[in-house]
């Protein structure tokens, strides 16, 4: 059993954070650890308030699980503070824990920040030259970049930018763009780019679509996939649950999807 480390914020409405990347890990077949980072008051209309986890305290999580179980595979998340990120930097390399997937988490799909302003540069400098693969939507990729981005062009330039800043693998997501057909995301490794395009389901219920995402990745990366093949799966992944869930009635704003698509035939309700 390959064993996947989540390391991210909680979600009390069980669509993001914590939870999404558990149920994750579960469908995709690996066993899931968590450290949470950060608790949150949130539900599918927004984030009511916010609870920062102790450093210290988000190391002993990492250090009693590493310690114990081992680690195949590591995702995080949400990381509010500058000295949260200090910690979980420092236990990655004292334990070389490796793949690891970054997830640039910065607001919820409300549009509430979940990271605090002065702890992007410590997102920069302490934890993306660790990653194997970080995974910014567009408008984490501009705040990361600087520059309104628009198209392919744009996506391109900023997954230069992006790996410049030390990550081996970029993927930019492209499901803002206002393509009425198609999400097309884009995979840079630092010499060819990659193109990965799925068709666009029309859905209020895509609460947690990048933890979702990114933990995807890690679950395949832990298993031995390369990261274009995990990449890919897991967007193939995401796809499927956004689809099977399109129909599901849960909250009254950004809904959660539904992990047990791969569970369930065609026909039957989420």
């Amino acid at each position: 059993m390959k064993r996947a480390l989540t390391i991210a914020g909680s979600d009390s409405g069980g669509g993001a954070g914590i939870q999404a990347d558990l149920k994750t890990f579960a469908a995709r077949g690996v066993f899931g650890m968590s450290a949470i980072t950060a608790l949150t008051a949130q539900n599918s209309l927004g984030v009511q308030g916010v609870f920062e986890v102790p450093p210290e305290f988000v190391a002993l999580q990492i250090e009693s699980v590493v310690g114990d179980f081992g680690v195949d595979a590591v995702k995080t998340g949400m990381i509010p503070t500058a000295s949260i990120i200090e910690a979980v930097a420092a236990e990655i390399r004292k334990h070389r824990l490796s793949p690891l997937v970054v997830d640039p988490v910065m607001a919820a799909k409300s549009g509430d920040s979940l990271l605090r302003d002065d702890a992007r540069e410590a997102l920069v400098s302490m934890l993306l030259p660790l990653a194997t693969v970080v995974t910014p939507n567009l408008p984490e990729a501009e705040r990361l970049c600087g520059f309104a981005i628009g198209g392919i062009e744009g996506m391109r330039e900023a997954a230069r930018r992006i790996r410049a800043m030390g990550p081996r693998n970029v993927v930019v997501k492209g499901g803002h763009l206002r393509d009425p057909l198609e999400s097309v995301d884009l995979l840079y490794d630092g010499e060819r780019f990659v193109e990965l395009s799925a068709r666009r389901v029309e859905t209020r219920n895509d609460h947690g679509t990048g933890c979702t995402f990114a933990s995807a990745i890690a679950a395949e990366l832990a298993r031995g996939l390369a990261v274009a093949d995990a990449v890919r799966a897991a967007k193939d992944y995401v796809t499927l649950v956004i689809e099977r869930s399109a129909k599901m009635a849960l909250g009254h704003g950004h809904g959660p999807m539904s992990h047990l698509a791969l569970l369930l035939p065609d026909s039957s309700p989420p």
